[in-house]
């Protein structure tokens, strides 16, 4: 009876190719918080400045949806884009708004989603990451802080970084892996720390720089919104020259703090003026119209009216 040693020896028991369906489908399923499904209402408009990279994004995921035809021959989409520059300059505000134009698939992912202390796990999980985004496709897998998970590779690292690295880098150039119709969005602070390998399969690197005068202007006003206040346009040019330097967080941390000074008057004062209507406005201890309340002893907080927001708030100077 002839002996078939070599075939017989590589077969996988159905038991086993269960097993692995089973694994793959945990691991999937895992991953489905990644996924995007309510958009963030960030749109394009909101996007204070940064032309180029709303430009590039659009070239690599709105124009090759909505117009495929312009795509032929060997004019194709960007599959990599990095997004590098100082913290708070709004990558990730980038990238909501690409979650809310898209009409793709959006994941988004972080070392927290892909990282676990269970061995090859971390390897398996990136790999049903990009097969869930080309079964998907058209997707956009964003990597906020990618080089948390792609950094370069050095003698102490331990072996779970770099299979998680080598990992990275097969399913996103290898000899197999088709990746039309999915584009790799990451962000950093750090590009210096990617991994080289990492780095090239970015084909588009584009630098956020922090917002210029005419872009600060425009993010008071966006994280003003609809608040009163008594701001002229003039007033919002004094801002933007006295918060050059700032990056988009600044500024969000700054009229954040401004919105809660009409709060802190109202907490402070001690008299407040009594309306015909019957409202209440705060306002100097010296004022002879004012009443002696205080916040807590008002008759009615329905009827409290917060002072406007002023430039007195908003002063950026030292």
């Amino acid at each position: 009876m002839p002996i078939d040693g070599g075939k017989a020896g590589k077969k996988k028991e159905p038991k086993e190719e269960d097993e692995s369906k089973d694994i793959n489908s945990e691991l999937k399923k895992s991953l489905t918080t990644a996924i995007v499904t309510e958009k963030p209402n960030v749109k394009w408009d909101d996007v204070a400045g940064l032309e180029k990279a709303k430009d590039v994004i659009k070239e690599a995921v709105i124009y090759p949806i909505k117009m495929p035809q312009l795509y032929v021959g060997k004019r194709k989409p960007w599959r990599g884009i990095l997004l590098y520059g100082p913290p708070g300059t709004g990558k990730s505000f980038l990238a909501k708004a690409c979650a809310t134009e898209t009409q793709g698939t959006f994941y988004s992912v972080s070392s927290s989603d892909l990282i676990t202390k269970w061995l090859g796990e971390s390897e398996r999980l990136v790999r049903s990451l990009f097969e869930m985004a080309r079964a998907s496709r058209p997707s956009v897998i964003f990597i906020d802080e990618i080089d948390s998970l792609c950094g370069s590779r050095k003698s102490g690292d331990n072996d779970s970084s770099r299979r998680v690295l080598t990992e990275f880098l097969v399913q996103t150039e290898g000899v197999d892996k088709d990746l039309t119709g999915v584009l790799i969005l990451g962000a950093t602070n750090t590009p210096w720390e990617l991994d080289i390998g990492m780095r090239r399969r970015f084909e588009k690197r584009v630098y956020i720089p922090l917002p210029e005068k005419q872009a600060r202007k425009i993010l008071f006003k966006l994280h003003l919104g609809d608040t009163p206040s008594s701001l002229t346009e003039q007033d919002f040019e004094l801002l933007a020259e006295h918060t050059e330097g700032y990056s988009g967080s600044d500024i969000s941390s700054l009229v954040k703090d401004a919105l809660m000074e009409p709060i802190r008057k109202c907490q402070a004062a001690k008299k407040f003026i009594v309306t015909e209507e019957g409202y209440y406005i705060p306002t100097a201890p010296s004022d002879p119209k004012g009443q002696p309340f205080t916040l807590l002893t008002l008759p009615d907080t329905t009827k409290l009216i917060a002072p406007l927001i002023s430039l007195v708030k908003l002063n950026t100077k030292p």
